[in-house]
């Protein structure tokens, strides 16, 4: 029998820690980025996922490619989706 495991990233309540960032209250209309680090296969998630996104909860897709997977995504390419996003989804592929 196979189990799903949720885990949320986020720290929990009564931490101390300051969140920079709010809880979406929902995902419908909001503009979801990927950063897409150039690993393979990471770009057939991303499709997946943009998909789900864009066709259950009615959100907009952008993704940008990082030219290396070892290097940071650049300070421009952060602060444009920081302006332009509601939400921003990093990850890895291979």
């Amino acid at each position: 029998m196979s189990q799903n495991v949720i885990l949320d990233p986020a720290a929990p309540s009564g931490t101390g820690v300051q969140r920079p960032w709010k809880a979406l209250d929902t995902l419908q209309g909001k503009v979801v980025a990927f950063i897409d680090n150039s690993k393979p296969n990471f770009d057939h998630l991303v499709a997946e996922m943009a998909g789900l996104l864009e066709s259950r909860y009615a959100a907009r897709s952008i993704v940008r490619r990082k030219r290396l997977a070892s290097i940071p995504a650049e300070d421009q390419v952060i602060a444009e989706l920081a302006r332009e996003c509601d939400l921003v989804i990093t990850g890895s592929g291979d």
